[in-house]
């Protein structure tokens, strides 16, 4: 990608952001370069490696009925040997929409330093909830709820998506932080659904509490 696309986008947004189109072509290269990846490696290549690590990751945390409800789960100590068969993946994590969207934000990168930051920052508000699709299946969301859930957390998904994002910018080693990162949302996903169960204990304490007094 540097070798074709490099010195011709440094030349365009020369005329934009002038010295600093070193810098920002880097950023526009690496990220361009991480898109292809994401959508031919991350679709087609390791998708089911990436299900099956954030399921490994959920039964690493005991949480077996949240993930039997969407693949096979054995019996026995080891998360990876426990998992079965996958009853059905989540969809495309780079639909056309996606896509369209993408092209949709790269002009930004014409505005000096701002825009490359702003460019970064909208593909990471994207990326937090696309690392939960899993999730969200396993949840069996509806579109609705999804959404709600989303937006409740908007801040949260953008933290956790910028540092992800650039990340898996990192040329080779982008496909390792891909899997890092799948570990990580998987995580932070246990931890909401601990959250979830311990929130209704701690409601009836406070009530009994309430009525003891």
């Amino acid at each position: 990608m540097f070798a074709v696309t490099y010195v011709p986008q440094a030349a365009v947004l020369t005329l934009f952001n002038g010295p600093l189109a070193f810098v920002t072509t880097v950023l526009l290269v690496l990220s361009e370069s991480s898109t292809i990846f994401s959508v031919l490696s991350k679709n087609f290549l390791i998708d089911d490696a990436l299900i099956d690590t954030f399921d490994g990751t959920l039964l690493s945390r005991n949480l077996t009925s949240l993930v039997s409800t969407e693949r096979q789960v054995k019996s026995g100590s080891d998360p990876i040997a426990r998992m079965g068969k996958i009853m059905s993946k989540p969809f495309a994590r780079f639909t056309p929409k996606a896509i369209i969207r993408y092209f949709m934000y790269l002009p930004l990168n014409f505005i000096p330093v701002v825009g490359t930051v702003l460019f970064i920052v909208l593909q990471g508000r994207k990326f937090g909830p696309t690392a939960h699709a899993r999730y969200f299946q396993l949840k069996q969301m509806g579109k609705r709820e999804k959404a709600e859930f989303i937006e409740k957390r908007k801040a949260a998904y953008t933290s956790f998506g910028v540092p992800a994002v650039l990340l898996e910018l990192v040329p080779i080693a982008g496909i390792f932080f891909a899997f890092t990162n799948t570990v990580g949302a998987a995580l932070w996903a246990a931890d909401l659904e601990q959250r979830e169960s311990t929130a209704p204990n701690l409601r009836a304490q406070a009530e009994q509490a309430k009525n003891a007094e």
